[in-house]
This record gives C-alpha cells, structure tokens and sequence, in this order.
C-alpha cells in the first residue's frame, strides 16, 4: 500500500502523540513538521517524541517544512478556536494540501462563526482541497456517533449525550484546562474570563440540530465546579478539600421552548465512574453506553488519522464528519 504522506503543524502534547500513532501505522507517514516553539525548531520529530532519529527535522515554516516533497495532507494540532485557527489553515490551502485538524470550534463553525466558516470554504474550494474538523469530542462521541445512531429511528423526540471522564489518567494540560485544583474563586474568574471551559458543545448541539432538521432557538452552556469532598492526591496534583477537582459542563439546544438537545459533559480526577452514553427518544427509542469511557488523547488522535483516507476522497470544501464518508480504522 502506498504510503500517505503527512505534514505535522503542532507538535505538542497532542501532535507527539500523534506522531507516535503515526510510527506505528501501515500506510502512514510523516515526512515534514512545523512548529513555533524555539526549544523544537531544528530537532529531529523522532528523537522529540521518544523514539530515534527520523530525519524530519522540526521547521518553523510551512515552506521551509515541504520544500522538498509536497505531503498529501496537513494534521494539524495547535489551537481550539477559529479565530486563530483560520490564519493557519489558509497559509496550509495556499499551497494546495488538505487539512485534517484538532480544532474544536472547526467541528461545527456554520452557526457559530459563519463569516469565518464561510472564508474557509471558499478557501479551500479555490485550491481544490478539503478541510475537516474532528476529534473524539466534538466530532464523533457528542455529536457524529448520536447521529449516526438514529439512521434506524422513525422519529427522534430528542438527543441526551453524556460523557464522564477521569481526567486523572488525561495529559496534564488537560487535567489544568478543566480546573482541577483551583481554588473555587479562581475557578469561577477563569470561567468569567473564559480560558475554563470544555470547547465545543455549542458546535456539537449544532451538528446534532443540523442533521435531525431542527432550528434551534438558543443554546446555553452551563459551566460549574465539581467541589472535592475530601483531599486528593496524585502523581500529578494535590487537591486540597472544598477546591475543583475538575468541571461540569452542559449545554441544551431548545427548540420551541423545548430541550430536544442536552450533553452533559463531566471530567474530574477521581471521578468514580467513567462512561459515554446517548439516550434518544424516538421511535425506537435507543440507549447506548460505553463502559468505562473512551480515553480522549488516544482517540483523538486516532480519529484524526482514521478520518484521513475520507478525507482524501472528499469534494473540496470545509467538511464535518457527518459530511464525508463513514471514518474506520484502516
């Protein structure tokens, strides 16, 4: 099978691992890498992510970084929102390569970020190329997979997603981004300042509206503080008693005054169980639960690779994962 080749935009936490996923797959290669960061510029990908020498060397350019071979497709694994997101992507279009990215707010930009959506659609259109938003969550467990599973319903009254996790076992910046061990006054100031918050239930609530044929009134995204009733100690933090051991999270999407959306989204350390469940109300009615919860590093980072073969095959445009082709592993 001839190898997809790949250019790497971010080698963070989530683009080691990625690499790493990468390494150990048929059919996939990472032949150039971009990053910002000085401490990476000029190293190997290899020796950055664990492994030995590779020969791609990390580059501060996109230019500099594909000089040699063009890649088939960009991942790109840097930043959550769309304002800073599009910049890259329309730098990556330029020179005419896919993109496949992490972005959360990518997920979904239609209703949330129109104008933006529509550049990037343009965009990509003009160069001929497609542009997906994924990850495990927003891009399949909260939005795709309850669509998805109401292909066999008659009817759909409404959709509940709930997603438990410990985040205990997630990287550390994940662990900080959901607020685990602030004080709740510093935690309350960081939901006002808005850098506290799990993104993209709001664009997820609008993929789900989309597909059902639901015009949504509002949306609210509804943040609180999961208090730890006693001391909490790990490898990584300690979490004093009456401090956040991480985050609540829900958002509705009404229609007619009605809640025909809910996504429930909780991660904490030392969360007693951790699970992934959709409730829809339809005919039949359909309860799915996943046990013990999908871990959202590895998949997010297999997803973003599994959705890269569809990807390829797409018409130009900006995508959602409901637009492409079904995504499996390969």
């Amino acid at each position: 099978m001839k190898n997809i080749n790949i250019l790497q935009i971010g080698i963070g936490p989530l683009g080691v691992k990625t690499a790493q996923f990468i390494e150990g797959r048929a059919g996939l290669k990472t032949i150039a890498a971009v990053d910002k960061s000085p401490s990476l510029i000029g190293r190997d990908l290899g020796e950055v992510c664990g492994g030995g020498k590779t020969g791609v060397i990390i580059q501060s350019s996109i230019a500099e970084a594909i000089k040699r071979k063009k890649p088939d497709v960009a991942v790109l694994t840097t930043v959550s929102d769309m304002k800073r997101i599009v910049p890259q992507i329309e730098e990556i279009l330029a020179h005419g390569i896919p993109v496949v990215s992490t972005c959360e707010e990518l997920s979904f930009p239609w209703k949330t970020v129109p104008k933006l959506a529509k550049r990037l659609d343009e965009a990509a259109k003009a160069n001929g190329v497609a542009v997906l938003g994924t990850g495990v969550n927003p891009g399949y467990l909260m939005d795709a997979l309850p669509v998805f599973l109401t292909a066999v319903c008659q009817d759909v009254k409404s959709v509940t997603v709930s997603r438990f996790q410990n985040a205990q076992f997630r990287r550390i910046p994940f662990q900080k981004k959901i607020g685990a061990g602030l004080s709740l006054a510093d935690f309350q100031q960081k939901i006002e300042d808005g850098s506290l918050r799990h993104v993209g239930l709001t664009e997820s609530m609008h993929l789900i509206a989309h597909r059902m044929g639901w015009k949504l009134d509002r949306t609210e995204d509804l943040i609180s503080p999961v208090v730890a009733k006693q001391k909490i100690e790990t490898p990584a933090m300690n979490i004093p008693k009456g401090n956040a051991t991480g985050v609540r999270q829900e958002g509705n999407g009404y229609v007619n005054g009605e809640a025909k959306i809910r996504l429930i989204f909780q991660a904490t350390v030392g969360e007693k169980e951790s699970y992934d469940e959709v409730v829809i109300e339809g005919t039949p009615g359909i309860r799915s639960k996943i046990e013990g919860g999908v871990n959202g590093d590895v998949a997010t980072c297999a997803i973003t690779l599994n959705a890269i073969p569809q990807l390829l095959r797409s018409t130009p445009g900006l995508k959602t994962m409901v637009d492409i082709a079904p995504v499996s592993f390969f």
